[in-house]
This record gives structure tokens, sequence and C-alpha cells, in this order.
């Protein structure tokens, strides 16, 4: 199993309706995107200061799965029209895991 996991810090004028189509789309993509096999994502629960504000973990069969992921269509747009204009900061690694 291969994980990928990023997190965002959003600008500060990043607004709630911003946020929200963020998360809609998110949980639209794996009904579109076959390849994925879990997919959770949220925003920080504020129990640290200094966090990132927002998550996502998704879990592939293989590369080759997040590849797909990667680089499908539905996948970049929500990356494109929602993530960006409201991106200040991202990270991410991918894992393999049994």
């Amino acid at each position: 199993m291969l994980r990928h996991v990023v997190v965002f810090t959003w600008t500060s004028d990043a607004g709630a309706d911003a946020k929200r189509a963020v998360a809609e789309a998110l949980a639209a993509l794996p009904a579109t995107v076959t390849t994925i096999r879990d997919y959770r994502f949220g925003s920080d629960a504020g129990v640290n200061e200094g966090n990132c504000d927002f998550a996502v973990v998704a879990d592939f069969d293989d590369v080759d799965g997040y590849l797909i992921y990667r680089d499908h269509p539905a996948h970049q747009r929500v990356i494109r029209d929602l993530i960006a204009p409201i991106l200040a900061n991202r990270h991410a690694v991918q894992f393999t895991w049994e």
C-alpha cells in the first residue's frame, strides 16, 4: 500500500465558503478516481498551536494508483480552481506500508 499525506496552510484571507468548497470537491473524488482505497481529510482540530490548517490522507494499492490520482483531471481541477487560490503553504509525503 502507498499512503499520500498532504497538509495545507490557507492564506489569511481564505473564507469559510472557499474552504467548504475544497472539502466538498475532495469528498467527490473517491467516486471519480477509482484507484483511491481510503480517503480522509479535514480541518485541524486546533489542539496544538502552529499546525497546518487542513490535511488529506489517501491510500492506494501501489504507486501507479497514486499517480493516476495525482494526474487525474478531476483532482487537478480541485487543485487549480479551489486549493491554489487560497493556498499559502503545502507539504506532502508518500510512504509505503502494509
